[in-house]
């Protein structure tokens, strides 16, 4: 990151934080959409044991991952503040966090399962292969949760394009894990879905590897050394990450969860029901990955300009975040309504799940707006270091409205499953608008005030 003076400059130098995020949380993404889609060509059982597996994961996963995304501002501010210095002891206690909470979601994993699973009503083929999907997935949880943290750091110095190489590297090693093992090719047995978790897991490993090979001897993360230096775990650091962390950590847990407890409550519905939910979601997340890399981004920039306070500069990266994520909603919004029927039949070769998941696509479509304003809000906010309002507005508009709407649509209205995107559309318009309120809010305060 550096200092900016025009708006011209600002947009080439967000862009250039941008367009790297985009790439890595696509290719990210890209090791769940391959997961679904190949599970799906294996057969509808494989896609709807995955789906289940998945809906379990998300929400542990990116709701604890989340609290390391303190990291990121942690970091801009420090570098914006030209306080270097201070970057090593938190990025290690950061790594130290990232390995208690790893450990902790296994030994949740290990007891909370199997009891899950067997209150839902699967059919017997689908819990077995959502059960051995989390088993083979948790092997990687430990490398995924240290990743976040070196991702974080490597992020919040602006070279984000280092992280999208390192996650570059990584996909075509899951695909072909995910081809081997999912179909049984090359002498290894055909595992379904449960090879797909063993892919993830092992690539896991492997962007953790390279990022911190990189960090150790790359510039300009060598001369902060932080593996130089092995640091006694600092209580009194952890509750600093904890405090920033926490609420963002739950706000995206609020998020994620709320689309897994759908999928769960989907469980009363057939297999392809459940399958055709899977897929047009999965679609809509991976272009919910627009919104989020730009949240990302604005996380970095805001922090920066706030940690060297140049509050000015702050709301302009703002608002010119949000400008552009409208844009992409716009042409995503035009995508879906015209080769819905195209992508549906990415997902699955069964006519009666492929129209479902076109029915399904037609919602995502109102999902565009609500993300296009929500989201980078919450990441120009988290640059403020301003997180509790977020946490406790996204409790609101997913658990208070969303999900008893779409629950109320579902069980009495024709809706039926599509009443559950009802509700989460309505909920996300309410989030939206009340998480703007708050910025606007937060822009407001005088440079002392900001300060305090």
């Amino acid at each position: 990151m550096i200092q900016t003076t025009t708006f011209t400059q600002k947009l080439k130098q967000f862009f250039i934080l941008f367009f790297p995020v985009f790439v890595t949380q696509i290719t990210l993404f890209s090791m769940s959409f391959f997961d679904t889609m190949m599970s799906g060509r294996a057969s509808s059982a494989d896609l709807a044991g995955v789906a289940i597996g998945t809906s379990i994961w998300i929400p542990a996963s990116t709701g604890l991952t989340g609290i390391l995304l303190a990291v990121t501002p942690t970091v801009a501010q420090l570098k914006g503040a030209k306080r270097e210095h201070e970057v090593a002891p938190v990025i290690m206690q950061a790594i130290y966090l990232a390995i208690a909470a790893a450990l902790l979601v296994i030994l949740i994993g290990i007891f909370a399962v199997s009891p899950i699973l067997n209150h839902m009503k699967l059919e017997s083929n689908v819990r077995t292969i959502a059960a051995n999907f989390l088993l083979a997935l948790s092997f990687g949880i430990v490398p995924l949760f240290v990743y976040t943290v070196l991702r974080c750091f490597i992020d919040a110095l602006g070279k984000t394009r280092v992280t999208m190489f390192i996650t570059l590297l990584s996909l075509p090693i899951n695909i072909l894990l995910n081809f081997v093992l999912i179909f049984g090719k090359f002498g290894f047995p055909r595992l379904g879905g449960v090879g797909a978790g063993i892919a993830s897991a092992v690539t896991y490993w492997c962007i953790l590897l390279i990022a911190t090979y990189m960090i150790h001897t790359k510039h300009p993360f060598a001369p902060f050394g932080i593996f130089k230096r092995l640091y006694r775990v600092s209580f009194a650091k952890w509750k600093e990450l904890l405090k920033l962390g926490v609420p963002i950590g739950f706000a995206i847990f609020f998020e994620t969860s709320i689309f897994a407890a759908v999928t769960l409550l989907m469980s009363s519905f057939d297999t392809n029901t459940i399958a055709a939910h899977q897929a047009a979601l999965n679609f809509a997340s991976m272009l919910y990955m627009t919104p989020l890399s730009l949240a990302m981004a604005m996380t970095i920039a805001v922090g920066f300009e706030v940690g060297a306070n140049r509050l000015h500069d702050a709301k302009v990266y703002s608002w010119l975040g949000i400008g552009i994520a409208l844009v992409f909603a716009l042409l995503y919004s035009v995508v879906i309504f015209v080769f819905g029927e195209q992508v549906a039949a990415i997902y699955t070769t069964d006519p009666v799940v492929r129209e479902l998941a076109q029915q399904f696509l037609l919602y995502a479509i109102l999902f565009q707006i609500s993300d296009a304003i929500a989201t980078p809000v919450q990441g120009a906010l988290r640059g403020y270091k301003d997180v509790n309002a977020a946490l406790i507005m996204t409790l609101i508009a997913y658990w208070v409205i969303g999900l008893p709407l779409g629950h109320l649509l579902a069980i009495q209205t024709d809706l039926a499953a599509k009443g559950y995107w009802v509700g989460l559309i309505s909920g996300l318009a309410f989030g939206a608008l009340f998480l703007s309120m708050r910025l606007l809010y937060v822009q407001k305060k005088t440079p002392k005030e900001a300060a305090a």
